[in-house]
């Protein structure tokens, strides 16, 4: 009796955990939803099989030599856009992603419409870039990187191109201007 009642309870378990789906929209260090570091972007049709897939180059050019794609919900509503390690290969590995939904999430909460005290609450902070008219605000512990624009800087500041800017002079109300991942650096 308490054999059946042990193999019912495993299999109970073992049940419960086949059955929580995989949050589509979490971003985690080696994966975004249904993306990995490893999905080559000729596999995008059978991810995003219940999605649009909108490539950036004709069809033709595009079966042949890759290229950025953006995927929508069949909604309409656009998710991600994806660009190739290497644009002239099919085969090449996704190496940026910009998010567009603000339901994509790191598991610290991070997400498109957070603030900058969101990000320095949840992460730290490796580099801040400072570019034409946008910051680059990169972290230590994620391939999630930031942009915020140059307009909520001080003005004394704002535009000088290549001044060292700390984090301390980027308000904490300043929103995101794009949410991206880099996997640049992978294997």
């Amino acid at each position: 009796m308490t054999k059946k009642i042990l193999i019912l309870s495993v299999l109970t378990i073992l049940f419960i955990q086949c059955s929580k789906d995989k949050d589509p929209f979490l971003i985690t260090k080696l994966e975004i939803g249904p993306l990995s570091k490893t999905i080559k972007i000729n596999q995008l049709d059978s991810i995003y099989s219940k999605d649009s897939i909108v490539s950036l180059l004709p069809k033709e050019v595009f079966l042949n030599q890759g290229g950025q794609v953006e995927i929508y919900e069949k909604g309409g509503a656009k998710l991600l856009l994806l660009s190739p390690k290497n644009n002239n290969d099919p085969e090449s590995k996704i190496s940026n992603i910009q998010i567009f939904d603000d339901r994509y999430k790191t598991e610290k909460g991070l997400h498109l419409n957070s603030t900058f005290k969101d990000l320095k609450e949840k992460y730290t902070i490796s580099s801040i870039q400072n570019g034409l008219s946008s910051l680059v605000i990169s972290l230590v512990e994620s391939d999630v990187y930031v942009t915020i624009s140059k307009d909520v800087l001080p003005e004394s500041i704002r535009n000088e191109f290549g001044l060292k800017i700390d984090a301390s002079d980027i308000p904490d109300d300043a929103k995101f201007k794009f949410f991206m991942i880099g996997w640049e650096n992978q294997e």
